[in-house]
Order: structure tokens, then sequence, then C-alpha cells
């Protein structure tokens, strides 16, 4: 998943609190001593220590006027001890039955009350027979339908769609999973799936998982499509949409997927994805999942994008028809190693999954657009890493650590670009400190190779590393403690190429100086990056004065960019200045689309504007039932407004 929160730089102070004790004491007060939900996973009521679901198939259709999922999930379940009781997570479904699909009878179940990380979902497994091998798998079918309140599913009217037509679209990390299916919801569970899925023709359903055969109309004027994903996967990676959908190629193995308007800027912006993928493939090794589609998803998605196998979803605020935004399929591709593939264990390991993605991100974007490219992302990504530390959060903040303690904590609420972009500073260390690419680089891919198709904690990475690069004297200096689990900006900040900021910067010193220039041409030759870069530098300084911005805007169309990042931007800029037209923009920017990248630091920062108090509050009010679920719980808490 790609996020990134906003940015101004505060001086990076590499905290060395040392111990793991220090930063365990502050979560666990913060925590309030709540137990975690099970051994391995404090997110998850799942025992798969106990029993462990194998594979799992879906028979869903998709009801629009009551806006819920109905049918049934078949789950494979094999013991792993002598216990009766498979324990699932689930959250706001209706559970109708659960059979033995060997005998046909009814099996017992329980649903536990509902909490932060949703209900425990009991069933009792039937009696091992003497005569039956206790290695084999029990088959177990649970009949159910999901809530219209499901934070899994966004239901789109087609107004909200865009069209004529009905929208369905799931979001299911980190935890939102059981609400759309009851399962073992925890990534250290990968399993394989097949699904049928119906719905109104003439809707067309797609999946995380490959295709099959073609859809099939069915009585009552309905289709019915049908998928398989062999490659085990953990929860949170099964994906549907619903929609009026067309598609066009884009590569060998890639389509893109969406509205037809859509589609027009996709072939552009898109244009490039077999080549990030064949230079992923040189990174990283094989590519197990055969297709790499991508969907165009409505505004409301609220990520840049989700690595969902086989199709990405994908926000339609990376369009801007210039290939600008196209890092966000760098970084899902990336994904198709560094999360699906090697995946954290559980949400507390979250930066092995997007510090190794935004890492490998990179090398891509190097390797495609030369190494000060890489270095100049870098460079962004280190302005949102102190924002997010310094303002969203504090230096001390015990979800600033790499590792956080997660016990008795909602996954969304510690979301961040913590893990992003400290994790990725953690491997840009770790590759200078034993000597380069050229050292780190087949490290990464022995990595991937070694832990392929598993669910690891950051000390088996740690192991793995210690192990590979044992004969390398420079690893003994490490201060793992520190960047683990000591909160703050990393102790390291990397030597940056800042070759492609030079020019950001100057343009900048002019607009800040009140030496402000009476042309456009030399923004308007700078690269995407460095308009963010120029945005970014003036975000950091003292506010602009009104007349500024009104030459600014004037003078480079700012806000009307079709570029949203470069528009997100210059909004900040303008509130800060609390220059009044960026409140229409502000609020305009942030209810037509549901990014949260966008969404939360614009409805923050007209917060802090006292006179705009209300009138941002009644605008969330009367936006907030088009958000998805995790958007607007997220935002109604930055703000203090509850549901």
């Amino acid at each position: 998943m790609l996020i990134s929160l906003a940015r101004p730089a505060v001086k990076a102070a590499g905290l060395h609190l040392s111990s793991r004790l220090c930063f365990r004491l502050c979560s666990s007060a913060m925590a309030s001593s709540v137990a975690r939900l099970s051994p391995g996973d404090p997110s998850s009521y799942s025992r798969p220590d106990q029993a462990v679901v194998t594979r799992m198939h879906l028979d869903l259709a998709a009801n629009f006027s009551e806006q819920v999922l109905t049918g049934s999930v078949t789950l494979g379940v094999k013991r792993v001890d002598e216990t009766n009781l498979l324990q699932l997570d689930c959250s706001k479904l209706n559970i109708y039955t659960v059979k033995d699909d060997k005998t046909g009878k009814q099996l017992h179940w329980d649903v536990g009350a509902a909490g932060p990380c949703g209900s425990k979902f009991t069933i009792t497994l039937p009696d091992i027979q003497p005569e039956e091998d206790k290695e084999e798998d029990i088959n177990i079918t649970v009949s159910y339908s999901t809530s219209p309140s499901s934070s899994a599913l966004q239901w789109l009217s087609p107004a909200q769609a865009g069209g004529d037509q009905p929208y369905l679209f799931s979001q299911n990390q980190a935890i939102h999973c059981r609400a759309m299916i009851p399962c073992q919801d925890t990534p250290s569970v990968k399993v394989p799936y097949t699904a049928t899925i119906t719905v109104p023709s003439p809707l067309t359903a797609l999946m995380s998982a490959l295709r099959k055969g073609d859809p099939e109309q069915l009585p009552g004027d309905l289709t019915q499509f049908k998928f398989s994903q062999p490659v085990p996967i953990q929860s949170y990676l099964i994906a549907l949409a619903v929609g009026q959908l067309d598609s066009v190629r884009v590569g060998p193995r890639s389509l893109v997927w969406g509205g037809k308007k859509q589609l027009e800027l996709a072939k552009i912006d898109f244009s490039e994805t077999e080549e990030m993928l064949t230079t992923a493939i040189a990174l990283c090794g094989p590519y197990v999942w055969g297709d790499y589609d991508i969907l165009v998803l409505p505004p409301s998605f609220p990520f840049g994008g989700m690595e969902n196998p086989c199709l990405t979803f994908a926000t339609p605020t990376l369009l801007s028809g210039d290939k600008s935004n196209a890092n966000v399929i760098a970084h899902e591709i990336a994904h198709s190693w560094t999360g699906n593939l090697v995946t954290n264990y559980n949400f507390e390991h979250f930066w092995l999954n997007e510090g190794f993605t935004v890492f490998t991100e990179r090398k891509i974007i190097g390797r495609m657009m030369g190494e000060q490219m890489r270095h100049f992302h870098a460079i962004l990504g280190w302005r949102d890493l102190e924002e997010c530390v310094n303002s969203q959060f504090s230096p001390s903040h015990p979800f600033t650590a790499l590792v956080p303690d997660l016990s008795g904590v909602d996954p969304d609420d510690a979301f961040s670009t913590i893990p992003y972009e400290k994790g990725s500073t953690f491997l840009w260390y770790l590759e200078d400190l034993v000597g380069g690419s050229e050292k780190f680089e087949p490290f990464l891919r022995a990595y991937y190779e070694h832990f392929i198709y598993q669910s690891i904690t950051t000390d088996q990475f740690k192991s793995f590393f210690l192990s590979y690069f044992s004969s390398n004297p420079a690893i003994s200096s490490i201060d793992w403690d520190t960047w683990l689990y000591a909160p703050g900006m990393p102790p390291y900040k990397p030597n940056f190429d800042a070759t492609l900021a030079v020019k950001s910067r100057e343009l900048a010193d002019k607009w800040i100086s009140g030496n402000m220039p009476e042309d456009k041409n030399e923004f308007e030759e700078f690269s995407a990056e460095q308009k963010l870069e120029f945005l970014g530098i003036l975000l950091e300084s003292d506010k602009l004065g009104h007349e500024k911005l009104e030459k600014m805007d004037k003078l480079y169309g700012l806000s009307s960019s079709p570029n949203t990042e470069i528009l997100f931007g210059f909004i900040r800029i303008g509130i800060k200045g609390r220059w009044e037209k960026s409140v229409e923009l502000g609020l305009d920017l942030a209810t037509r689309q549901g990014r949260m990248k966008f969404c939360r630091p614009l409805f923050k920062d007209l917060w802090s504007w006292e006179e705009q108090k209300e009138r941002v509050k009644k605008c969330f009010l009367d936006h907030r039932a088009e958000m998805m679920a995790v958007c607007r719980e997220m935002v109604g808490k930055d703000l203090g407004i509850k549901e």
C-alpha cells in the first residue's frame, strides 16, 4: 500500500533511547495494559497455533439494494494440536449456519462481544473418529452475510460512481477482511483461494486473483465470475471490485480497468508498467503472480494504491496525463515481492512490508531514471517523515518506533509514514554500511528466496542479515535497539544527492525573499518532483503573504493543476498563510476524493484555522457518508468529531 503524509521539516533529531525497555514501557502505558488477543498477533483473535485455515473458497453474491454480500465461505482446516476449536475473526457479520462438509452436520459456534478488533468467532470442530487420518483437512462451510456498515466494503450509488451503474470495492488492510469474510485475519496465515462471485448484469467483478473462464449469464439478469489465486496470500490481500468496467492493455501481462474517461489518461500514465515489472524482476527475482492488472477506482478509495496480487487498486488522483505519479505503480509492483511473497508476521512488523517496498520502489526509479532521481524521491520522503514524527505524532510517541507495540490498538490508529520512510532509511543505512548496492542487492534477492511464501518477524530478518554478512566487521556497529524500538527520527540520515533539488531551492528563495520572477518558464521546466520540492520548501518557511500567493497562482496556475500532489501542496501553503481562497480549494479537494494522504492533512490544517472551524465541521459532517469507513473514522478522530 502506498501512503505519504504531508510536509514541513523540523531538523532531524535522532533520539538514542537505546533500550527496548524504554519503548515497551511507553507503549504499555498507552495501551492501558490491554492483553494481546492472541500469542502471535495483537490484532487477531485467531489461533493458528491450534487449528489453521489452509485454503478458502468464496461463493458470494453482491446485493446492491441491501448493500451486503451474501453466500458462504468454505474453509479447509488443519488441526495443529488436539484442540476441538477453530478460532476466527469476524466483524459485524451475520452468521447463519456452520456445517461439516463431510457429514453435513451443523457445528456449534459462538461469536463473542465486539471490541476494537472485531469479535472472536469460535467453531467447535467435529470429533476425530478412530478410523480418520488426523492429518486430513476438515472442510467447514460458513453461511453468512456482511453488514451494510462493513468497514471493508464501499458501496456507491451510480451518481457517486460517476456513471449509470452502482459500484462496490473492498479495502481489507489492515484488519478489515474480517468484516467481509470470517477468517483468520492475521498476516501470519497465508492461504490460496478460489471464488465464485455473482453480480447484477451488466456489471463486471474483479478480484485479486486470476480470472477463470468466461463470465456465465444466469437467470434473473445476473452474471457469475470465477477466480483462482493459487499463491498463498494473507487475508488482507483478498480484494473484490464490482462495477461497470472497461479495460485497455498497457503491457503483455497488464490491463488497466476503469471507466472509459479514466482509461484515456491511464493508458498514458501507466504506459511504463512493463518496464517497471522487468526492472523489478531483475532486482528481486521471478514474478510468480501471472497477470499484473491495475484497477482505477472511484475517488473515494482511501489510499494511493493497494498491492492486491494480480490486480493493483489505484486512486484516480494518480491520473495526470504526464506519468508524474507513476512511482505509485512502481511501489505496488515492488510489493509483489516485499509484502506479498515475504510478509510481516503481524502489523507490529509492518516495516518489513513497507520499508522494503519504498526502498525497492526507489531502486526501480533509480534504474529507470537515474540515481539522482532515486535520491530526489528519498529527499521528498525524508520531509514526509519529519512531519510525521514532529507534527502528526511527536518525537517521543511510541508509534514513531519502527517496531511498535500494538497491544490493544487498532492498527489503523498507528498507520503512518513511519514504516515506509523510517524503514526505507534503515535499509539505506544497512546498504551503506555493508559496502553499497553491489553487496546489498544480492542480499535482498537471497532474502526473498529464503523467506518466500512466509510471514516473518523483525528478529528473523535480523538473524538472516547477520548470518549473510557474518564476515563483514562493519555490522558489529549496528545499534539494533535504537533503530527498531526507539521513537523519533532515525539515528542516521543518508547523504542524499541534492543536485536535482538545487533549482527548486533557488526558485523558492526568490519567492521567500520577495524577488519574485515575472515569467513562468523556470517553473514550467521543472519535473513534477522539482515542483513538489519547491512547494515543500515554501511550506516549511514562514507563511507567505496573500499578494505573493495570488501572484504565484496567476503565474503558475497552481490552483488548477491537474496533478493532485501539486494542487495539494499549494493549498497547504495557502492555508498556512490564511489565504481565504485556500479554504474553498481545500474543502473541495478534501471532499471530491477520499485519499487519506490529502483528506487528513487538509482537514487538520483547516481545523487549526480558528475562524474556519464551524465551516470545516459542517463540511465533514455533510460529506462523511461519501468517505470509506477508514477515512471517515480517521478524519473524525483528527477533528475530535465522533460518529
